[in-house]
């Protein structure tokens, strides 16, 4: 499909078909050349402004597709005066012209770039303007209760009696309630957006890639008893319970001489500082001494989570691991352990549980949102804000701060769906999209 948005669209349509088409109405056209000669055919579509998608007349032309075709085909619109749209553009007009919000054209790209069926719906939610619905409850809520400030302000002799009101605590709490919902939904979207960044990492031939491959259900990673036959990092992507999570194999962690294993050691402990999670894979069947297990893994990053795998528990003789519970949990209750067999998938539906708590992830149903880091931050910030304003109110002092802190609260949510934004942010988030959308 060739899309073209814009003022020229009716000069445009009247000369490349003949004549504008019906709008709203899928019409037959055939796509001639200068010399007349067809190019294609197929439907045309006209939508006058404001009834489109970007609020401009609109003209999308459907052929057969093909590389050829299309190259053509939006050749001729451009010599009758159309230009290459820039990545998002199309998107971009529809936010500039009011037909939806800057959360909703971020939901756009994020639906294209879906990578499972519930990041699909996430998307779909967002661009319908669930999340955006919902901030905008939030604003209106805390200008009723900025409303109360200001008469606080403006009464001061009466000001405990405004702001002690039942309907102030009421109000109040509704807030708090708000962002609740709004920060647990959105936190869900970012990681189903975003997925989190796991890194399998432990001694050489610990089982670190038949780890991965029965993480991903296929033969990813090349499989050897000879130590050090992953020298490079290897990349997945699998999904667990919806969330998209990126494992990274890694070469094994020990001090060699060999060029190219170092190579791979030092992009191994790169990959290890910049994940979300740490899969510290530990062959039970030659376990290191404690000793030298505490050393390896105080040699890990301090800010990245750790999880030991004592992968292997198939090789020990039954009954000689007392540590080892039915559900596959080494010292009981411990969090940060627990015993795996990559052979014989003992315990990974405990390890793919243990991944999902650490990312916080819930099962997405109906409840979220596509959400970005900035929302994140946005909704943060407004948090902030509010707090301290709450804290304003309880004791009854400096009104005129708190009313401000309401004001940046509301400034800051506002960052989110666009009524208050830059340039340059605009910028940043159309260019990521892709041509045509």
């Amino acid at each position: 499909m060739v899309r073209i948005s814009g003022p020229a669209v009716p000069a445009i349509a009247a000369t490349l078909l003949g004549k504008l088409p019906e709008p709203r109405r899928a019409t037959f056209a055939r796509f001639p050349d200068p010399s007349g000669e067809p190019i294609d055919a197929g439907i045309a579509l006209y939508f006058p402004e404001p009834h489109s998608f970007t609020g401009e007349d609109v003209l999308e032309l459907q052929g057969h597709g093909g590389p050829v075709i299309l190259d053509q085909l939006v050749r001729r619109a451009v010599e009758l005066g159309a230009r290459l749209a820039r990545p998002g553009e199309f998107t971009e007009r529809a936010y500039l012209n009011g037909k939806i919000d800057l959360a909703q054209a971020e939901a756009v790209a994020d639906l294209i770039d879906a990578g499972s069926a519930q990041a699909a719906r996430a998307a779909m939610r967002s661009l319908q303007g669930e999340f955006s619905r919902e901030v905008h409850e939030l604003v209106e809520a805390m200008t009723a209760l900025r409303v109360y400030v200001e008469a606080a302000i403006d009464f001061p002799d009466e000001d405990v009696e405004f702001l002690a009101s039942p309907e102030v605590t009421a109000r109040i709490a509704d807030i708090e309630a708000r962002f609740r919902r709004i920060e647990r939904a959105a936190g869900q979207g970012r990681l189903l957006r975003d997925g989190l960044n796991v890194v399998i990492a432990g001694r050489p031939n610990a089982g670190k890639s038949s780890l991965l491959n029965s993480l991903a259900g296929y033969d990813a990673a090349i499989v050897t008893p000879i130590p050090g036959t992953t020298r490079d990092v290897l990349r997945e992507r699998i999904h667990v319970d919806g969330l998209p999570v990126h494992v990274i194999d890694t070469a094994g962690l020990r001090d060699t001489d060999d060029v190219v294993e170092g190579e791979g050691v030092r992009r191994a402990r790169s990959e290890i500082a910049r994940a979300d999670l740490v899969l510290y894979v530990i062959d039970s069947a030659a376990a290191p001494a404690p000793a030298e297990l505490a050393a390896e893994l105080a040699a890990l990053p301090e800010k990245v989570p750790v999880l030991q795998i004592w992968n292997k528990v198939d090789l020990l003789p039954e009954g000689s691991d007392p540590a080892l519970s039915p559900k596959g949990d080494r010292a009981g209750s411990d969090p940060s352990s627990i015993s795996v067999s990559a052979t014989t998938g003992f315990g990974l539906d405990a390890l793919r549980e243990r991944i999902k708590a650490q990312a916080g992830y819930e099962h997405a149903g109906g409840g979220a949102w596509s959400a970005r880091a900035r929302h994140l931050d946005a909704l943060r910030r407004a948090r902030e804000n509010m707090t301290r304003s709450m804290a304003g109110l309880e004791s009854l002092s400096a009104f005129e701060l708190v009313a401000e802190e309401l004001r940046l609260a509301q400034r800051a949510l506002g960052e989110i769906t666009g009524e208050v934004t830059s340039d340059e942010l605009l910028g940043r988030i159309f260019s990521s999209f892709c041509i045509g959308k």
